[in-house]
């Protein structure tokens, strides 16, 4: 068994998914490993991770409509705002959801479903510049 790590930096121009599935397949191809399986893990607690639906944007909006009106800005019970509004919910919604996901792969290519993609999901309305590690084990 070999390993492959690496971490990327990934500007995001504020809330919303960013798909990086790309990225990951580059690494993938970078990292000479035809058959494992990679963890993908954020360093965030304002953001996350998700395996999504990649091929109707409609899909993702909707989810993200669907957290924002489970965890809306402006709670009165919230206490941590001290970075504003956006605060306590974009670390309630990292909590609700995940900070890593792991895919395997087969033959230098990720398993993952047709319709599927591996997005960055920024929980913070200003842009960001977060760190994405990607670490590829196997053969």
């Amino acid at each position: 068994m070999s390993l492959h790590q690496v971490t990327l930096t990934i500007r995001t121009p504020g809330k919303q998914m960013h798909e990086i599935t790309g990225e990951i397949a580059r690494e993938l191809l970078a990292s000479g490993l035809t058959r494992g399986v990679v963890t993908i893990f954020c360093q965030h607690t304002s953001a996350s991770l998700v395996i999504m639906e990649n091929a109707d944007i409609s899909a993702r909006r909707d989810l993200e409509a669907w957290l924002d009106r489970l965890v809306p800005e402006g709670d009165p019970q919230f206490t941590h705002t001290l970075e504003g509004a956006d605060d306590m919910p974009s670390h309630i919604k990292m909590a609700l959801t995940r900070t890593s996901e792991q895919v395997p792969f087969d033959r230098g290519r990720m398993l993952l479903g047709r319709w599927q993609g591996v997005f960055l999901w920024e929980h913070r309305r200003a842009p960001q510049e977060r760190t994405v590690v990607l670490t590829f084990v196997g053969e």
